[in-house]
C-alpha cells in the first residue's frame, strides 16, 4: 500500500529537515523523487544520498516555477517549502516580513500546484499532494500573526484544491506538525521560558521529530490512503485537542 514504483514525486523545501526526510521515506518506498530548494549546492549530499534528482526554483517567482515544472511528468507533490518569518504581535508586525512568509507559504505552494497539475490531469492516473502546514493554522500562537496566516491560507488551499481536483482521482491533504527542532525553529522554541510552558500543554510532551512527520506525509500519499483528502492532520502531540 506504500509502494511508489512507477511514481514520480516532487518535494519542495528539500534541503530542510521535514523535507530531506520526506525525500528519504519515498525514495526508501520506490518513488523516483524530484527534490527541489533553491540552490543546487543545498541539495547535493542528499541527492547523492538518495537519488533524487535536484531540482532548483524559486517559490516567489511564478515564472521560476513554470519553467522548473514544465516538462514533467509528476504523479504527486509534497509543498515542504516555508519560511518562517518574525515572531511579532498584530501591532508590531513587519508587513514586509508578512508579505514575504505569504509568499512563499501559500503563494508559493499555490503556484507549484497550479503548474504541476495539468500534466497530473492529462496523465489520466490520478496522483496525490501533501502541503506541510503547521499547529499554527488550527491555534493560536503567540508571535505566530505572519506563519499562522500564511499556513491557515495554505489549509484552504488544500481543501479547494481537493474539492476541484477530486474529479480527477487527484487527493490533496494537509499535515500540520508542532514544532520540530530544526535549526528555523530552535532560535525561538529552544528557549527555556518558550520550550518549558509549551510542552506542558502538549500530551505528548516532546517535540515532533522529521521521521514523525515524514512517515504521515508517506501515507497521505499512498494508496493505504486512497479516501482520504481535504483534510488537516494535527501531527502535534495532541496540543491542538486541547
Amino acid at each position: 500500500m506504500t509502494d511508489f514504483n512507477g511514481r514520480t514525486i516532487l518535494v519542495t523545501g528539500a534541503s530542510g529537515g521535514i523535507g530531506a526526510a520526506t525525500v528519504r521515506h519515498l525514495t526508501a518506498a520506490g518513488a523516483k523523487v524530484i527534490a527541489s530548494a533553491r540552490t543546487l549546492e543545498s541539495l547535493t549530499e542528499l541527492c547523492d544520498e538518495t537519488g533524487a534528482q535536484p531540482l532548483t526554483f524559486d517559490l516567489t517567482s511564478e515564472q521560476s516555477i513554470k519553467d522548473a515544472l514544465e516538462g514533467l511528468d509528476l504523479w504527486g507533490v509534497v509543498n515542504c517549502g516555508g519560511y518562517g518569518g518574525e515572531i511579532a504581535t498584530p501591532q508590531d508586525t513587519d508587513i514586509d516580513v508578512f508579505d514575504k512568509v505569504i509568499s512563499i507559504n501559500a503563494r508559493g505552494a499555490l503556484l507549484v500546484i497550479k503548474h504541476a497539475v495539468p500534466a497530473m490531469i492529462r496523465q489520466g492516473n490520478g496522483g496525490a499532494i501533501v502541503n506541510v502546514s503547521s499547529q499554527a493554522s488550527l491555534v493560536a500562537l503567540t508571535g505566530h500573526i505572519s506563519y499562522g496566516s500564511s499556513k491557515a491560507a495554505l489549509d484552504n488551499i488544500t481543501r479547494v484544491s481537493a474539492l476541484e481536483l477530486g474529479k480527477h482521482n487527484i487527493r490533496v491533504n494537509s499535515v500540520n506538525p508542532t514544532v520540530v527542532m530544526t535549526p528555523m525553529s530552535a532560535w525561538y522554541w529552544g528557549r527555556e521560558d518558550i520550550q518549558g510552558p509549551f510542552l506542558e500543554q502538549m500530551p505528548l510532551g516532546r517535540w515532533a521529530t522529521v521521521d514523525d512527520i515524514a512517515a504521515p506525509i508517506a501515507f497521505l500519499l499512498s494508496d493505504a490512503a486512497s479516501m482520504i483528502t481535504g483534510v488537516s492532520l494535527p501531527i502535534d502531540g495532541g496540543y491542538s485537542s486541547r
